[in-house]
């Protein structure tokens, strides 16, 4: 039982952790442009002349 007062505080740190790095991940705009890699991996821009 001893084990419960380390393992949920920690828990509870992780999953606020985890959540600030998805609301900073929202912020900076990781997911603005989710359409843009797959269009870039068909352009033809780095093949010779």
């Amino acid at each position: 039982m001893n084990v419960l007062v380390y393992l949920v505080p920690l828990a509870l740190m992780l999953g606020l952790g985890g959540l600030a790095a998805f609301l900073w991940s929202l912020r900076s705009g990781q997911y603005e442009d989710l359409d843009g890699a797959a269009v870039r991996v068909l352009s033809d821009d780095d093949l010779p002349k």
